[in-house]
């Protein structure tokens, strides 16, 4: 099998390659192009490199006839060095827990494969047992049987259930026994306003519910008032008025949903170019806030991982400001490829804080990539991951109105007691989030699961221990009692980028994630050097061996 990985090397690749570097290199010398424009063509060229290779490999790693590779997402490193994403499908059904990514060396010889699941598909049949009619109505009967408790154990009851579309026969390989299912979206409205759009897999022999999915990714919480302060705007001008639009990332707008669910929304605009007056009345000052923590997070992105937009391809996303009537949240929704913001009670406190744009948007991240799946251990690197860079967002902007730090939400006071939302230095001080890894973590609620990963992350940042930071008091343990130095945000926060974008699948669990972390270390500065010896201490430190 080796042997064969190692034949791979597919000429029309490399000359692909090739032609991303030179069709770079030609963009920049026209002024005109815009820089997402040169970022989607690149991808494209690219994400072709993964297609041309998808049959060539789907044969190489012993996937069955029935079996086939379609791309979905394509890093090449600097060295050359390419990740190429795939998703599977199997007699034309899409694979849940096939996904897997090809990691070859400049020349397209492989490297390695990281796979979300081992198992071998091989099916009897591809008919249901359980008609696509009675799979739906058991879809929805799931979702109604749970609105005292709900599905996601952090979200509120559901209200208005509804099945949306027809159900689609699916194979469901997560957990290692693959067999035909059911995949249904049902939709409804929770009982704070927050619209929910849940995925549901269903066993077709069984009906039994498989799995849950929240599309509809929150952060609840309370403000009390508007957070960046005195910040400068990339506008718009048309007929004569500015508007909340930027064409320097990706066209993406703010606009007022005048405390409205449904529809885009009304672009803010204005004839004098100033936007808000920070106060909680104005209703320019939330939009403010939610236009330059998009920008922010874009050009975090973009300055720290050369990723152009949210996918990657140059689109700037919409952000939508006071979304319902009283309504104490805000979510990103890969659907609409948009962030709301509510008013908060009396709609006198927008929930526009940085860190919770940067964690929103990075869920958009994390599902254009590794797509975690969000429950168990991957569920908790899920939302780790969106703490981790909505943290790294709001260092980059180094605010004097919101001293970056290593807390989550400090501003919002979801609480009510002034204090942070969660703890990355010590998640357990937050009543619920686990310190470090233990056989049961998995069963957590994601956003106290997360914890783990949150903590190891602080710990590789700046190590363990009392200190000061920024004007902020730490005190972080280790589960082993080592004494850890850390090798700072900056390197730390590379190395999980590159094991989200390029080693975790969506089944990765914390095991997975220090095996990926490793690699993205030594991809990065090297196997066996300070920083991959330190991801390996910190993992440890947190019980993750």
């Amino acid at each position: 099998m080796k042997r064969k990985l190692a034949a791979v090397a597919v000429l029309s690749a490399t000359a692909l390659l090739t032609g991303v570097i030179q069709t770079s290199t030609a963009a920049q010398a026209v002024p005109a192009d815009p820089p997402q424009a040169q970022a989607a063509r690149q991808q494209a060229t690219v994400l072709a490199v993964a297609s041309s290779q998808a049959g060539p490999l789907a044969k190489a790693l012993g996937l069955g006839a029935k079996e086939q590779l379609v791309a979905k997402d394509a890093v090449v490193d600097k060295n050359g060095t390419r990740h190429l994403r795939f998703e599977r499908t199997y007699a034309g059904l899409p694979v849940i827990g096939g996904d897997l990514v090809v990691h070859q060396k400049a020349d397209g010889v492989v490297k390695s494969v990281s796979k979300a699941v081992a198992a071998r598909i091989d099916l009897p049949s591809v008919t249901p047992e359980v008609p696509a009619d009675q799979a739906a109505a058991q879809a929805t009967g799931a979702v109604k049987a749970t609105v005292g408790a709900t599905l996601d154990a952090d979200q509120s009851p559901l209200a208005d259930v509804h099945q949306t579309g027809q159900p689609q026969l699916v194979v469901w390989a997560t957990d290692g026994s693959p067999r035909l299912a059911y995949r249904t979206t049902v939709e409804g409205v929770r009982a704070d306003g927050t619209p929910s759009r849940q995925v549901l897999v269903t066993d077709a022999a069984s009906g039994r519910v498989l799995s849950t999915h929240e599309k509809v990714q929150t952060a609840a919480g309370t403000g009390k008032g508007v957070f960046v302060g005195q910040v400068p705007l990339t506008t718009a001008e048309s007929g004569g008025q500015y508007q909340l639009k930027d064409e320097t990332r990706g066209g993406q707008s703010t606009t007022d949903m005048g405390n409205g669910t449904s529809g885009s929304g009304s672009l803010f605009a204005n004839t004098s170019n100033s936007f808000g007056d920070g106060t909680a009345g104005n209703r320019e000052s939330a939009a403010v806030d939610a236009q330059f923590g998009a920008a922010t997070t874009w050009d975090f992105y973009k300055n720290t991982f050369g990723r152009s937009g949210i996918k990657n391809d140059g689109v700037g996303a919409l952000s939508r400001v006071h979304y319902g009537s009283n309504y104490v949240n805000a979510y990103w929704d890969d659907d609409c490829f948009c962030m709301s913001y509510g008013d908060g009670n009396n709609n006198s406190a927008p929930l526009t804080e940085l860190d919770v744009a940067g964690h929103e948007m990075t869920h958009g991240v994390t599902s254009a990539t590794a797509n975690l799946n969000y429950s168990g251990e991957s569920g908790g690197l899920n939302e780790a991951t969106s703490d981790i860079m909505g943290t790294m967002v709001e260092w980059s902007a180094n605010l004097p109105s919101n001293p970056p730090n290593y807390w989550i939400g400090e501003l919002i006071n979801i609480n009510g007691d002034g204090k942070p939302l969660r703890y990355m230095d010590q998640p357990s001080k937050d009543g619920s989030s686990a310190d470090y890894w233990s056989a049961d973590v998995g069963n957590l609620d994601v956003h106290f699961s997360s914890g783990v990963a949150n903590h190891f992350f602080y710990l590789l940042s700046e190590g363990s221990g009392a200190k000061s930071i920024n004007g902020f008091d730490y005190n972080s343990p280790t589960y082993d009692n080592s004494t850890l130095a850390g090798i700072g945000r900056d390197k730390a926060a590379q190395i999980w980028y590159k094991a989200l974008t390029t080693y975790f699948t969506s089944t990765t669990d914390y095991a997975g994630a220090r095996a990926a972390t490793l690699s993205a270390a030594a991809d990065l500065y090297g196997s066996g050097g300070t920083e991959y010896n330190a991801v390996a201490a910190t993992w440890t430190a947190v019980n993750v061996n």
